[in-house]
């Protein structure tokens, strides 16, 4: 049980936490509470990613977190993730962080893959809520949440958790092998998830309003004295001839 402690908190919680405290004071074979795997002060060091069996969709569920699990790392380059079937039917997606983020972090990371990989994910808040940390048992139907190879997912599609318990060891051979994602990983992620904002539409500046330098606002060509009108004239880099023009007169 040492090393199954151990090994759980080396992949999902933060020191210190009561999550920590907790799984330090569970004793074998007895029931055991969901457990807040968020710190006092906010902060996370796992994601974990219901997927629960909608009504009449099959195996609908274990496919979407096949989806995801093999996203996460043909395109971002994460390592294998955990996954536990459920005490109360489902699975659960395990996501170990290496350095604990804010939750509303972890939330947009959720909602980044939703966007990815629509219909397939849970609403982010979801990632936040106290959950079954495997090997668990849960009082009230008898069955056990337990961690399980991903290449047995697909029959247990179907099942309500473990009716017995499963062996401590093989839940720590499902997770000694694994690794947590690293800070430098997870941040890029989140930077490619994050939706783009839309581009501000570009205006034209308003050409300013043309204003002919010395003409008086009002001018009128009644008033306007022979100097008024040369000064206009030149404000419009317009140089004036006084020429006759001659009248033409009809064709007789």
């Amino acid at each position: 049980m040492d090393k199954l402690i151990s090994e759980l908190t080396r992949l999902y919680l933060v020191p210190d936490s009561q999550a920590a405290q907790a799984l330090a004071q569970r004793g074998g074979g007895g029931p055991c509470a969901p457990v807040d795997l968020v710190s006092d002060d906010g902060l996370t060091r796992a994601i974990a990613i219901p997927f629960r069996k909608a009504p009449g969709a099959d195996e609908q569920h274990w496919e979407h977190l096949c989806t995801v699990a093999n996203g996460l790392q043909e395109d971002f380059g994460f390592p294998a993730p955990a996954v536990s079937v459920a005490s109360a039917g489902g699975f659960v997606l395990w996501l170990s962080l290496a350095v604990p983020v804010p939750v509303a972090a972890a939330r947009r990371f959720v909602d980044g893959l939703a966007r990815l990989w629509p219909d397939t994910l849970p609403d982010a808040a979801a990632v936040a809520v106290p959950v079954e940390l495997p090997p668990c048992l849960n009082g009230a139907t008898g069955t056990w949440a337990a961690f399980i190879h991903p290449g047995m997912g697909a029959s247990f599609a179907d099942e309500s958790g473990l009716d017995m318990p499963p062996p401590v060891a093989g839940q720590v051979a499902f997770l000694e092998g694994l690794d947590s994602i690293t800070a430098g990983q997870f941040d890029a992620a989140l930077a490619r998830l994050e939706p783009v904002a839309p581009a501000a539409p570009v205006r034209p500046s308003a050409a300013p309003a043309r204003h002919d330098a010395g003409i008086p606002d009002g001018l009128l060509l009644k008033d306007a004295t022979l100097e008024d009108i040369v000064r206009a004239l030149h404000a419009r880099d317009i140089e004036p001839t006084f020429r006759f023009v001659r009248m033409e007169r009809p064709a007789q």
